[in-house]
């Protein structure tokens, strides 16, 4: 069975993400793994120029384990669906992005769930928000909730791309494609245009592009719209506002460094603030 990890910092936001996840794990009956990355502070470089408490690894653990024997509960008990996901968790030491890649890395994990920012509570030492490196470093779809994300049923899925590369949003798209029929979800293929009106033969393309990827992916709940904006946030932005999706889907490509500096990608300026789950596939 395909499994769900969630990872926690037991934050009200990294809760109401492990709901999310969970929610969709008994939506498309997979297992769940909960996971807490923690950081010993006699293992941090910093340590020997602040006054830390000396509290032992044994106790972190402790901590950590049993925040999560009560997160298991949580949902498990507030829960309705008929299927109910097998929870396992698990407690690490190292920082989160490393953790989570490492679980990835020997585990078939069909989908991470973290909510968008890990404001942490002091006993887990996880400060700052994790999303800009995990959206960097994720090998598998990485799902972003933020607080305001409702707890309801995923029933359509936007899926945004500048047509730049379509063959790595093909590819994107058909490892897109097996979470989505079991959700029963449609697929918004959307496209950000900047300029006039589209053109008869660029319309024509899309169609054919359309055609062929549902029959590829043997599918037929995929769809086509264009939003119009001359910057890309602001249509994504429309989109989540008035476009009437559950979760908005983007492929996460690599910059160079100096791009990464100056302006960082569409993918973490949405994080930023998006007001719905964001999903990142990563590029292949």
């Amino acid at each position: 069975m395909k499994k769900i990890l969630i990872a926690t910092d037991f934050s009200a936001n990294a809760a109401h993400a492990a709901k999310y996840g969970y929610a969709i794990a008994s939506q498309v009956q997979a297992d769940v793994i909960l996971c807490n990355a923690f950081i010993v502070p006699a293992e941090m470089p910093q340590a020997g120029t602040l006054v830390w408490p000396q509290i032992e690894y044994d106790e972190l653990l402790e901590s950590s384990a049993s925040e999560l024997r009560q997160l298991k509960e949580d949902l498990q008990q507030n829960h309705n669906s008929s299927f109910k996901p097998y929870i396992t968790s698990t407690s690490e030491v190292g920082a989160v992005v490393d953790v989570i890649t490492e679980i990835t890395g020997k585990t078939a994990i069909e989908l991470t769930v973290m909510g968008t920012h890990g404001a942490s509570k002091l006993d887990t030492f996880l400060v700052g928000n994790h999303s800009h490196r995990m959206i960097n470093n994720t090998k598998t779809p990485l799902l972003l909730v933020p607080a305001s994300a409702s707890l309801k049923p995923i029933k359509k899925v936007a899926f945004a791309t500048d047509l730049k590369d379509p063959d790595a949003d093909l590819k994107a798209i058909y490892e897109l494609i097996p979470l989505l029929k079991r959700l029963n979800a449609e697929l918004l293929l959307t496209h950000i245009y900047n300029g006039d009106d589209p053109t008869y033969k660029f319309k024509k393309h899309i169609q054919q592009l359309l055609v062929e990827l549902s029959n590829k992916a043997d599918y037929p709940n995929i769809f086509y719209r264009i939003v119009s904006s001359n910057k890309a946030e602001r249509g994504l932005d429309w989109l989540c506002d008035h476009g009437h999706i559950d979760v908005l889907a983007m492929v996460h490509r690599k910059h160079d460094l100096l791009d990464k500096i100056l302006l960082g990608s569409h993918t973490q300026k949405m994080a930023d603030h998006i007001t719905i789950p964001l999903l990142i596939i990563p590029q292949k």
